[in-house]
């Protein structure tokens, strides 16, 4: 017996032994690695992350999983632009195999739940990050299938209907929602109600469409999406876009909030729908009203529903989310937006560089469990 236990004593201290170098091994390897990485790179490599065999990109810390919208948006930042193609490939081969009715889930629950089909927009932009990856990458013909397969799959079903009324209208553009569904990026909801509905045809959601249909090659539809854009979309009075026509698919009724969501037509996504004096005029409109040293606001400070700062209790905050709390990413789509029709960007991003944000997290961090704090700012720049 005393012999036996000595031999597993001996073994068991040559596993240790053995664990204890291939960890320091995969320490010193990912030391090596991130030795290499910018400051920046290095912050968001943290929130690369793996999921079962696969990776993908979490929402922020400390207590949000992977959601759709947030992971495809976030991979042309994280991934695309630092050319980490094997991660791009890994994040996109996953989630392709989660097309259900046309629809990618918007939420991944925390324990295993069923996947949440809840957005209108993660599909959308799976199909636009798909395809600039496509465009930058050489992966196998394989792969090209499945990631092509899923975006027609996702714009077939689209166009013929699906969860939560969304489906392409006469007018080739797209129209969603239901009465207490918050489909789009301005999701809050208090209770039962939601606080941002948006039911109709948002704004970038039409940008969204119209980018995925020409980047799947379907140039006729999106042709015509794009020309009924431009013809029931622009608010002459107040030389901008719309925030939502056919609101609540009522046909003609229309939302003119100023909200960041018309950038998204002139930059920030591969096709632009507007050019010229109208592009010019959403730019003007956006930097005039929305445009703050750490992000758009998310409603004009003009309007009655406007609320300036983030605090108070979760109705109170939930309540103020999309409704004047600023968004630092935003500014990238303002920034192409800006370009394209030659407006300078020297020194937009100088406010976020400097920004006192890290004083107010840690203040407010201790007394207000807030929602993706990483995030949101209030009217004056700052992080709540």
């Amino acid at each position: 017996m005393s012999k036996r236990s000595g031999g597993c004593e001996a073994g068991l201290v040559a596993i240790g032994d053995d664990a204890r170098a291939t960890a320091e091994r995969v320490r010193e390897t990912e030391r090596s690695r991130r030795a290499k990485l910018s400051s920046l790179d290095r912050a968001a490599d943290a929130y690369i992350v793996h999921r079962g065999d696969g990776r993908t990109i979490i929402a922020g810390y400390p207590w949000f999983t992977d959601w759709g919208r947030d992971t495809f948006i976030a991979m042309r930042g994280i991934v695309l632009a630092g050319d980490r193609l094997d991660v791009a490939r890994a994040i996109l081969t996953d989630w392709a195999d989660h097309v259900s009715e046309g629809m990618l889930p918007n939420r991944f629950p925390d324990q295993g739940e069923a996947p949440q089909y809840n957005a209108v927009d993660a599909s959308l932009w799976f199909v636009v990050v798909a395809y600039e990856y496509l465009a930058t990458a050489k992966p196998p013909a394989s792969l090209r299938n499945k990631l092509v397969g899923a975006a027609k799959e996702i714009l077939e079903g689209y166009r013929r209907g699906t969860r939560y009324r969304i489906h392409m209208d006469v007018d080739g553009l797209l129209a969603c929602g239901e009465p207490g569904v918050q489909l789009t990026w301005m999701d809050a909801k208090v209770g039962e109600h939601v606080v941002t509905p948006r039911v109709g045809k948002p704004v970038e959601v039409q940008a969204l469409w119209i980018n995925a249909l020409r980047l799947a090659g379907f140039k006729p539809r999106a042709d015509e999406a794009a020309a009924s854009f431009r013809a029931r979309f622009w608010n002459d009075a107040a030389q901008c876009l719309y925030d939502v026509v056919d609101v609540d698919h009522a046909a003609g009724r229309v939302d003119a909030s100023v909200r960041p969501n018309q950038i998204f037509a002139v930059g920030g996504l591969p096709h632009a729908i507007l050019d010229g004096e109208r592009a010019r005029a959403v730019v003007d409109k956006v930097e005039a009203e929305l445009v703050t040293p750490a992000g758009l606001r998310s409603l004009a400070r003009s309007d009655r529903a406007y609320r300036p700062r983030y605090e108070g209790g979760v109705a109170q905050r939930d309540g103020a989310y999309h409704q004047g709390t600023v968004w630092p990413w935003l500014i990238g789509p303002y920034a192409d937006a800006a370009r394209s029709v030659r407006l300078p960007t020297d020194g937009l991003l100088d406010g976020l560089i400097a920004s006192p944000a890290p004083q107010v997290l840690v203040r407010h961090a201790r007394r207000l469990p807030g929602r993706r704090a990483t995030n949101s700012r209030n009217n004056s720049g700052l992080k709540e």
